[in-house]
């Protein structure tokens, strides 16, 4: 079976269908002093600044910008934001829906570690405009001087821009169809593709999302550190506060990697106690691990009502850290929310946010990699454990057989198909591929939409009505015609040495002779120091365990330095990208430090 429904607000004719964008003007004009968005400096201040605008604010600054960019450039034309995570950066955002000017949410060209992205991003979108920031400005001019990328016809300069413009905006008709932004994908198997998500995906998703969390209680609030040139970042932190009027405080991702702990002390400081946030697998893990009688002092986290935990591969070990961490801060059992989504989603697919514990079922690893889920006892040494991403809202889910077109049953494993008005209608100048993805259409839809079906591209199953994520197809191993979840095998790995650090692995396949071959590549543990290293321990650890686990053996083992792994812009591990670099013998190896070449 299918799950899910739509929205009535969102069918045609609903209340819902006004482009988000507008509702700005109503909460400008019902609640004009109340707070819209809150950013925290920290490099103002090691204990944060906090600068909030209010709604009327936000509207009069949006529409200056408005006026300012479309003094030079047409609907439909781009603008790229290279600009720093701050209050400017959303009233860009804002300021080009209301102009009709197509955003594209990306960084400051000093942001480490990104560029490939943002050279890959910004010549693929070529925009017409530049927004940026007096401060970021050099970084601009070198980014545009170093790399062959189009010139703009114009830079302009978010905190510069004049308010008294506000009153020379005219409301322009908005369209559902109207492309809003071009969301980049963070490119784990191929370059970034731009995602067209029009003025309808975006406000169904807010929607979605809201009904989702269903922050029923008053002053609902949100806190977030996520980049904003991310789905999830941008959804949650932009989209949803306009759904009803709310507050969004947040900061940047920087600052939360130097202090994890910022985090949690944002979302205790708020006065009203009704929080909700998000983010991967990797920040919960991180927050935990700083988790300390000193830093957990004072900390108040009954206010908590929903952490949303999606963008990445869900590990129950985390849950649990982070559960045990905080539970004596007032962390509720139920708070944690494990959910699935993706860029050709808009973001927000589904969520187990229903105030329960997350749900964990362990599944016969044998039959799951035969496409069946079979729940087994905990402690089955064949077992393994799958975490509930919950249901959709207002949109439909399918598993579905990816070659034959038609729905599984519960238990069998399939492609996840999407149909909801959140799912994209392609990719920027790319139709050929927009028909592969967004143009599925069922065999036998058995009452369900025809079509069309956006194709994810993850293997998953319905259980006992909830969706369990099991992999990407494309990374899938097929060893001895047996098939392989990487995930499971990077997890067995840094399991096998205390020297491999945690969630820093990547396992992919290779050519063989006459099958593939399983390579595990993984960054050393910086806590094992390398004059205690045993390099030939390590790896016969890893053998040892991928052998016994997955009875498999392992063609090639390279440890590597920190920072060795390839990840995505959301933190998931790039395993293609890995891959080729490994191909061409790009990969920083310890090997080759311990023997005084690196």
């Amino acid at each position: 079976m299918a799950l899910g429904s739509l929205l009535p607000e969102l069918q045609p004719g609903g209340s819902g269908r006004t482009p988000l964008i507008e509702r700005v003007a109503r909460w400008a004009e019902e609640k004009p002093d109340a707070p819209a968005f809150t950013f925290v400096d920290y490099s103002l201040d090691p204990s944060g600044v906090e600068i909030t605008a209010t709604w009327a604010e936000v509207e009069r600054r949006a529409r200056a910008t408005a006026a300012t960019l479309r003094r030079s450039a047409e609907p439909g034309e781009r603008v790229a934001l290279l600009l720093p995570q701050t209050l400017e950066y959303m009233m860009t955002m804002l300021g080009a829906l209301y102009a009709r000017i197509v955003a594209v949410p990306l960084f400051s060209p000093d942001l480490p570690g990104h560029a490939d992205r943002l050279i890959g991003a910004y010549g693929d979108s070529e925009p017409a405009l530049i927004a940026t920031t007096r401060g970021a400005l050099p970084h601009v001019e070198k980014f545009l001087a170093d790399h062959d990328v189009p010139r703009p016809r114009e830079i302009v300069f978010a905190d510069e821009i004049d308010e008294g413009l506000a009153g020379s905006w005219t409301d322009e008709p908005i369209g559902f169809d109207d492309l809003a932004y071009l969301q980049y994908t963070s490119g784990s198997t191929r370059r970034p593709a731009g995602v067209e998500i029009t003025h309808g995906n975006v406000t169904a998703n807010a929607a979605q999302l809201w009904a989702g969390w269903a922050p029923e209680r008053p002053h609902p609030e949100l806190v977030s550190w996520l980049p904003l040139f991310h789905d999830m970042g941008l959804i949650a932190t932009m989209a949803l506060p306009m759904v009803r009027g709310d507050h969004a405080i947040y900061t940047d991702p920087v600052s939360f990697i130097m202090n994890p702990m910022r985090w949690l002390e944002l979302i205790a400081s708020r006065p009203h106690k009704n929080v909700y946030t998000a983010g991967p697998n990797f920040a919960y893990e991180y927050a935990a691990s700083m988790a300390t009688p000193e830093t957990l002092a004072d900390l108040d986290l009954s206010g908590l009502v929903t952490c949303l935990n999606g963008a990445e591969p869900i590990r129950p070990a985390t849950l649990s850290a982070f559960a045990d961490a905080f539970a004596g801060c007032g962390l509720r059992p139920g708070a944690q929310a494990p959910g699935y989504g993706l860029a050709e989603a808009t973001v927000f697919v589904t969520a187990a946010a229903e105030d329960a514990p997350p749900k964990i079922v362990t599944v016969d690893r044998e039959a799951l990699t035969k496409g069946e889920l079979r729940v087994r006892e905990e402690g089955d040494e064949r077992s393994g454990p799958l975490v509930s991403c919950g249901r959709p809202v207002g949109q439909y889910v399918a598993i579905v057989d990816p070659d034959t077109r038609v729905e599984q049953p519960d238990g069998r494993v399939g492609e996840i198909w999407v149909h909801g008005p959140n799912t994209a209608r392609g990719y920027w100048r790319n139709s050929e591929r927009s028909q592969d993805v967004f143009g599925a259409e069922l065999a036998e839809p058995r009452g369900l939409p025809a079509g069309p079906w956006m194709r994810t591209g993850d293997y998953g199953v319905i259980h006992e009505g909830e969706l369990y994520v099991t992999g990407r197809i494309k990374d899938l191993i097929i060893v001895d015609g047996r098939n392989h979840y990487p995930q499971d095998i990077e997890l067995t790995t840094q399991e096998a040495h205390q020297a491999i650090r945690p969630d820093h692995v990547a396992a992919f396949a290779v050519t063989g002779e006459g099958t593939e071959r399983l390579v595990v590549v993984a960054e050393r543990n910086r806590r094992v120091p390398l004059a205690r290293l045993d390099a030939d321990e390590v790896e016969s650890a890893v053998r040892a365990a991928v052998m016994v686990e997955h009875e498999m053996s392992v063609h090639d083992f390279v440890l590597l330095e920190p920072g060795g792994v390839s990840r995505t812009s959301s933190g998931k591990i790039a395993r293609n990208a890995t891959r080729e670099r490994y191909l061409k013998g790009e990969l920083p190896r310890t090997a080759d430090r311990l023997a005084g070449r690196g």
